[in-house]
């Protein structure tokens, strides 16, 4: 199949026979062959790094280049090199202690591994779901999205190049190819994207019992304690927040912010804007929105919210005109104190505003941060010891960056993924091989007597007896 941009689901299907097919009819990958297949993926970053970056600002109608070569570059290279480093150690087998011979878990790939990836980050996504899952000896099928059709072209044509279809294949197509995919009988399903659609997911998983990975997103909360440096952080909070014009799945999503320091708060907004972006239309380091589906979207939340007499604060340092753009991009945008209500407080924003809350007393945020759905990441900026503690403790999130934002999912040695509504299971490094992998048990048993076979003496009731005790 030399395209496959009129796949239907009976060809999905085909490829994933012909993946499982060669997956039994020979031994599993040694960690030299898995390493050589990481080796191609790293091979594509770097040949076509150029060309995946002019996709994307394509796909984005403008995306930051430089920011483009990082994320979904860069970042995913790191990945792949730190994973094929590290495949040899990863693949020996855990050894456990008892008393009833030799015991150990061993580590076996599940067999065909099912990737469903999200807009924002294609190459991240593709390539940091292939790394985990090639670490562990799988076969591998990526669904790639619709939202980006020249970046998923490219991809598909690039892969093709290095990877066989019965190793590798990326599944081209629209919402119907998205949802044959979520039914097929994989070994295990990784999807990336929002909690409504991850609920169709895992049921058209559920009727082949196929395990998944979600990593969902959700509405990420950042508290500013009085005890933050209040410039430095409201400079990480934007950084982070208007990155890929914030969509981003791990993107701050509201802040608290304390009572008396909202004046001081949204004036240090205003002058870490302006020195990050003195520009906005056509600076090259401010993304455009994916499409005008996302922009009129975000632009109902401003309309709800203005109709509901909260304060709007636009943060445009050049006073530019919007209209009659180009591409869609969009003005950052502060929110005073809006109602949980609105839809901006119930929906992932996925853009650059950003609601704030005030607060007096620090439980009062914790509360509210735990009447809400669990969010995917949850940020603290302070220097209080108490606070912290009561944060990590009484709070429950994906994960956790302290005085940053974002920073935690792009550490390998750490666990990705979500929890409750913001997904279930994670990935990357060691814990994205161990999801993908079949942790079996072994016992080599020794000889001896067995208490257990029949018939029962009363010297093993006596025994058994014994043992029963406080």
């Amino acid at each position: 199949m030399s395209a496959n941009e009129n796949l239907k689901a009976a060809d999905i299907r085909v490829i994933l026979d012909k993946q499982r097919a060669a997956s039994l009819a020979s031994e599993p990958w040694t960690a030299e062959q898995r390493c050589e297949l990481i080796d191609r993926a790293i091979g594509l970053l770097v040949d076509y790094q150029d060309d995946i970056i002019e996709a994307l600002s394509a796909d984005f109608g403008h995306r930051s280049p430089d920011f483009s070569r990082m994320l979904d570059v860069l970042g995913p290279l790191a990945s792949l090199k730190y994973t094929k480093a590290k495949i040899a150690e990863w693949m020996q087998p855990d050894q456990r202690a008892t008393d009833r011979g030799e015991a150990w878990v061993q580590y076996q790939p599940l067999g065909v591994v099912g990737i469903l990836t999200a807009w924002n980050f294609p190459g991240n996504m593709v390539f940091n779901g292939l790394a985990g899952a090639l670490a562990a000896g799988n076969r591998v099928m990526i669904k790639v999205s619709e939202y980006n059709p020249k970046t998923s072209a490219l991809l598909a044509r690039i892969f093709r190049e290095v990877y066989a279809e019965d190793e590798v294949a990326i599944i081209t197509g629209g919402p119907d190819i998205g949802h044959a995919f979520s039914q097929q009988p994989f070994d295990h399903l990784l999807f990336t994207g929002a909690s409504s659609i991850g609920k169709h997911v895992m049921r058209a998983a559920a009727e082949n019992l196929v395990p998944v990975t979600l990593e969902l997103g959700g509405k990420s909360p950042t508290i500013i304690s009085r005890t933050a440096d209040l410039k430095v952080a409201v400079t990480k909070i934007l950084t982070g927040k208007l990155h890929n014009a914030g969509q981003i799945c791990l993107a701050p999503d509201y802040v608290f912010v304390p009572e008396e320091q909202q004046e001081a708060f949204i004036a240090t907004v205003r002058e870490v804007v302006a020195t990050l972006f003195p520009t906005l239309l056509e600076n090259p380091d401010y993304t455009s929105l994916i499409n005008a589906r996302h922009f009129e979207r975000l632009h109902g939340y401003l309309n709800e919210a203005r109709e509901a007499g909260v304060e709007l604060i636009e943060l445009n340092p050049a006073d530019e005109d919007f209209s009659g753009q180009p591409h869609h991009k969009m003005v950052p945008t502060l929110l005073r104190n809006p109602g949980d209500e609105l839809q901006v407080m119930q929906d992932e924003i996925f853009g650059p505003l950003l609601p704030f809350k005030t607060y007096n007393s620090f439980a009062e945020v914790v509360s509210y941060i735990n009447s809400r759905p669990r969010p995917l990441g949850l940020y603290y900026f302070g220097n209080d010891a108490g606070e912290e503690a009561f944060v990590l403790n009484r709070t429950t999130s994906g994960g956790v960056t302290l005085n940053d934002v974002l920073r935690h999912g792009g550490v390998e040695t750490l666990p990705f993924g979500g929890v409750g509504n913001s997904g279930m299971g994670c990935y990357h490094g060691i814990d994205g091989f161990r999801t993908f992998s079949h942790g079996k048990s072994v016992l080599r048993a020794v000889d001896g007597p067995d208490a257990m076979r029949p018939p029962y003496s009363e010297q093993v009731r006596q025994f058994v007896g014994s043992m029963i005790k406080r």
